[in-house]
């Protein structure tokens, strides 16, 4: 059975080769795919240790805990 995560790839790789992104590389979609696939995955990890940088008061995009500019 498919999982969500591996449709997702799939559906991306047949993307990629619809528009023959992957001639630029001469890079096989699949390939291109996965890499793609797992950049969202560490800019979700990413996002997430920022949030706990900030902790949970950071309310606003763009404000910033003036109590944490010591701690850098």
């Amino acid at each position: 059975m498919a999982t969500p995560r591996s449709t997702f790839r799939r559906e991306l790789a047949q993307l990629i080769n619809k528009y023959s992104l992957e001639n630029g590389s001469d890079t096989p979609d699949w390939i291109l795919a996965d890499y793609l696939a797992d950049c969202l995955i560490q800019f979700n990890a990413a996002v997430k240790a920022r949030a706990e940088w900030y902790g949970p008061a950071k309310a606003e995009p763009g404000q910033m805990d003036t109590n944490r500019i010591s701690e850098r």
